[in-house]
Formats: structure tokens, C-alpha cells, sequence
């Protein structure tokens, strides 16, 4: 009896420390010392039969973090704008890319170099579960749109 009671012990835990959320290839774009704010980019899986929405960002590197998409204007200028949420659908993933939704870093509390790392960028979804990205790369992104 005390064997299974354990056994079901352990299974709960681990369904517990189960996340429904990925995050791959996470990484901050280097700007140059004199610029302020940065972005981050990464993909995110949604392991879950529900959609989730990344609701909140927050990072080590910058006084604040806001969730950000590019639009076309009619003009066909491109324009920056704060979103309340990103759309992670169902057993799927998204990613978060130069021209696209994007995790934006302002007020900037040290420079950001290629090769150096961000010590952490919090992320919370709409399941109330947080991820924290640990060390994330910095990478150079040339000319807005491609990644070297």
C-alpha cells in the first residue's frame, strides 16, 4: 500500500513540473552603445489541446519590457505598436521575429554585445505559468529583418 501511495506520489509531481510551454532559440538583439532599447526573439510551443497567450516580459537587461508587433500602414511604412497579449494556438508554435511580434526591451541597463549574454527574460502566459530564460544569447540582426 505505502509502494503505490508513493508511486502515485511521484506521478502527480511530475505531471505537476510538466510545462505546456516551450521556448527555443531565445535571443536579444546587440545595438549599438549609444541606442536604449533592444527586442528579443525566440519560438514558442504550445504543447497544450488550449491556445495561450503570452500575457507579460520582463528582463534583467532593461528598466521595462512590453510585447510588441510590426504593421503595415497604408502608406506602406512599417510601424511598431504594444499589444496586450501574443497568441501561442493550441499544439502549435510561434515565433517572435525581426518584423514581427517581438519582445521589446527599453531603457537598456548595460550594452548589449554579440557573443555576451542577458542574465534572464521572464516570460508569463495566460495558464499562470512563468518561464524564465536563462542566459540568452545576444546576436547581431542586420538590417532590421535578417539574422546574421
Amino acid at each position: 500500500m505505502l509502494k503505490k501511495l508513493l508511486l502515485a506520489l511521484v506521478i502527480i509531481s511530475l505531471n505537476l513540473a510538466a510545462s505546456d510551454i516551450e521556448v527555443k532559440n531565445a535571443y536579444v538583439r546587440a545595438v549599438p552603445p549609444n541606442l536604449r532599447n533592444s527586442a528579443s526573439f525566440m519560438t514558442i510551443v504550445n504543447r497544450s489541446n488550449k491556445d495561450l497567450f503570452l500575457i507579460y516580459a520582463n528582463s534583467s537587461v532593461a528598466k521595462n519590457a512590453e510585447l510588441h508587433e510590426h504593421i503595415k500602414l497604408k502608406n506602406g511604412m512599417m510601424r511598431m505598436q504594444q499589444v496586450k497579449s501574443i497568441k501561442i494556438p493550441a499544439n502549435h508554435s510561434f515565433t517572435l521575429k525581426p518584423g514581427g511580434y517581438h519582445v521589446m526591451l527599453f531603457e537598456l541597463n548595460k550594452k548589449l554585445k554579440v557573443g555576451e549574454s542577458v542574465k534572464s527574460i521572464t516570460l508569463s502566459f495566460s495558464n499562470k505559468e512563468t518561464i524564465v530564460l536563462k542566459n540568452v544569447p545576444i546576436k547581431s540582426v542586420i538590417g532590421g529583418m535578417k539574422m546574421k
